[in-house]
């Protein structure tokens, strides 16, 4: 079954006037999980619950580009929704899933960049909500680009992460070693509130995936068998 980053790539492949030519593009790819058939990642896809929830607003091509992270997040958390950004519109679906009284958004984002009083840097459980984290999946200048031209986001609560760990994604590096992919980023609000299991999940996933990514790339075989694959196992 398809998700929702899945439908967004899609329609966004649907209207475009030339095909999206990715680096490698001569490789013949998995259509399940973009990865190149010798390295196809299908049946490591966790199987895991998860109380939060992700909404996914994605500048232009992302969804298109093999290296996205954010179809990891939609592969591993089922609550997962997934939109297009434009500076000019915003899907009506957008709003009403903000305004979804099931749901408590936090945009997550740097706290430098928002007033001081919407910024959180905790998960609150109120009764009867679930966490819906809004992650901006872009590169870092279209993020603050994204942040600042997105007036239906202006009300929410800003969530600024303080992450311990330097980024261990390898496939796109951003100009600032402190900055997460955005499967990282999903990680740790899973974290935050209280999915610890999916959090480790999604972490796992993600370092299997940018190996068997890596090794297609090469090429080289993958060991199905070392330590990533192992702790990826506990997942399945």
């Amino acid at each position: 079954m398809s998700h929702a980053v899945a439908r967004l790539r899609a329609a966004r492949i649907a209207r475009s006037e030339k095909p999206f030519l990715a680096r490698g593009s001569r490789a013949v790819r998995c259509q399940r999980c973009r990865l190149a058939l010798s390295h196809c990642l299908c049946a490591w896809r966790p199987q895991i619950e998860a109380k939060s929830g992700v909404c996914l607003l994605m500048h232009d091509v992302e969804a298109l580009k093999p290296s996205n992270t954010g179809w990891l997040i939609a592969d591993v958390v089922v609550d997962t929704s997934a939109f297009g950004w434009l500076r000019t519109a915003v899907e009506p679906a957008l709003p009403a899933l903000l305004s979804d009284p099931q749901w408590q958004p936090y945009l997550v984002f740097p706290g430098e960049y928002a007033e001081p009083e919407r910024v959180v840097s905790e998960v609150q459980h109120t009764p009867g909500k679930r966490p819906l984290f809004i992650l901006l999946d872009a590169t870092w200048t279209e993020a603050r680009k994204m942040f600042r031209k997105s007036p239906y986001l202006d009300s929410l609560p800003v969530l600024s992460l303080q992450p311990e760990q330097l980024s261990r994604y390898r496939l796109r590096r951003s100009t600032r070693d402190d900055h997460l992919c955005t499967a990282e980023v999903a990680a740790l609000c899973l974290e935050l509130a209280g999915d610890q299991r999916a959090a480790d999940a999604l972490n796992a996933y993600l370092d299997v995936f940018s190996q068997h990514y890596l090794a297609a790339k090469a090429p080289r075989a993958v060991d199905l068998d070392d330590a990533l694959h192992q702790h990826l196992r506990l997942f399945l």
